[in-house]
């Protein structure tokens, strides 16, 4: 591992630190480079702790199959069979939706759950506020992630079969088991002395600044809000690795579980950012004709990165306490993966200036709460302009309107540059046209309907 160049990247993205870590064949490579905080200037180790953000759905997820594993729970039982007073607006979506539709964010519930506060009942109040929570798309139609409210709910239900809380749930079920002494579901139990500080940018002559939200809220928990080390995240890897085994050779999942993780899928209608398809936990991505699984995570100033080679017995993980920037992780993981063999990430497609489309189709206004997108066109070409909310504007330094090409791929999919240049290109997708216009957009995993729908 060059760590040389990987200080060179970090001073170029102004990301204050990076622990790395590489399970390759059994053995665990690490290193760490930068500062855990801008103003202190307390210099990272790999015994930082960082917030896993998203990549908690991959702990919580693994969880749960222990209880498919021992009959507990069914993956396409109803969630009122566990959970009896479970109801949102849709009567179909409340007598149907499963812990399958959960894990693989094709439920379609928006997240309509409230001030659910920070008690230890903070599963159960977001379940009972979403009594008339609507659905952004019809149940099992299409993948639209799910930031929080899925992952809650499984959590209440791995509550109330365990009875006890979702955060013992996970120390007994996964933390202890695996050894892992680093590894928490709570900010109150991180190791300050050892814990790496948020950091935002909004511009590179500010550089890199202390952010204003040190952590989630316990909403976020079960789908946001663990916090580890790169050498126990690839803990976390080496039972994926290994067929359900930790390092130790402790049975944690069955091999059937594992691989009911690894091969229930759902396609991603936007394939280039993250992958074409989404398992249970797990992003399933197509690198150079090689299967990769994986979950990033974010939180306001710490990203995680995790992805795991099956067909070359690696596991790779990189935690920030700045960013998220998909070109740097890119750039830092190429620089590895050659030296164990192992494929590189592929690029996003080119556009193809050949497509003659019909702007009409994709024209419109998509938006839930929290997002507005719109799709204009000028001279034949497609134009989206995002609405930010007025607040993160402001605090962000940017304009509440910000307007981006859409150089076509295909029919339904686009590249988004930016002309901030601290911004890396994004990809979307405008699909399910009905009576001659597109219904959705996706695009970061999320997905907006046609205002109206």
């Amino acid at each position: 591992m060059d760590v040389a160049r990987i200080s060179e990247l970090l001073a170029e993205y102004q990301i204050p630190s990076a622990a790395i870590g590489i399970l390759h064949d059994g053995e665990i490579t690490e290193a760490a480079v930068g500062v855990k905080d801008v103003t202190t200037r307390e210099v990272a180790t790999t015994d930082t702790i960082y917030q896993c953000g998203s990549m908690t759905k991959t702990w919580t997820a693994l969880a749960f199959m222990q209880l498919v594993d021992e009959g507990k729970a069914d993956l396409d039982e109803p969630v009122r069979t566990y959970l009896p007073g479970f109801k949102v607006a849709d009567p179909e979506v409340t007598a149907r939706v499963t812990p399958r539709q959960l894990l693989n964010h094709t439920n379609g519930i928006e997240e309509e759950y409230g001030d659910a506060g920070e008690g230890d009942d903070v599963h159960e109040r977001m379940v009972e506020n979403i009594a008339s929570a609507p659905q952004v798309h019809p149940l099992g139609y299409t993948h639209g992630y799910s930031a929080a409210l899925g992952y809650a709910i499984l959590a209440r239900i791995m509550e109330v079969i365990d009875g006890k809380g979702w955060d013992d749930v996970m120390k007994d079920r996964l933390f202890d088991p695996l050894e892992l002494t680093s590894t928490t579901s709570r900010h109150e139990h991180v190791d300050q002395d050892r814990a790496a500080t948020s950091h935002l940018i909004r511009s590179s002559g500010e550089g890199p600044f202390v952010s204003p939200l040190g952590y989630l809220p316990r909403a976020f928990g079960p789908g946001g809000n663990i916090n580890s080390t790169v050498r126990e995240v690839l803990a976390l890897a080496h039972v994926f690795l290994d067929q359900g085994k930790a390092r130790d050779g402790r049975r944690i999942a069955s091999a059937e579980a594992i691989h009911e993780m690894m091969h229930s899928r759902v396609p991603i209608p936007d394939p280039y950012m993250f992958g074409p398809e989404w398992a249970l936990g797990l992003v399933v991505c197509d690198w150079h004709g090689e299967t990769v699984y994986a979950h990033d995570g974010s939180t306001v100033g710490q990203n995680a990165r995790l992805r795991i080679l099956p067909e070359s017995n690696l596991a790779i993980t990189m935690m920030t306490n700045g960013g998220p920037r998909e070109s740097f992780y890119k750039k830092v993981f190429n620089e590895i993966l050659p030296d164990f063999g192992a494929v590189t990430i592929p690029d996003l497609p080119h556009p193809d200036p050949t497509l003659n489309l019909d702007p009409s189709r994709y024209e419109g206004v998509y938006e839930r709460p929290g997002a507005r997108y719109e799709v204009t066109a000028e001279d034949g070409r497609l134009h989206l302009t995002l609405v930010m909310n007025p607040m993160q504007a402001r605090f962000l330094r940017k304009p509440e309107r910000i307007t981006y090409d859409l150089l076509p791929v295909s029919e339904t999919h686009f590249l988004m540059p930016s002309d901030d240049p601290l911004e890396d290109t994004q990809t979307v997708a405008i699909y399910d046209f009905q009576h001659g216009a597109a219904q959705y957009l996706h695009t970061n995993c999320r997905v907006t309907p046609r205002a109206g729908l």
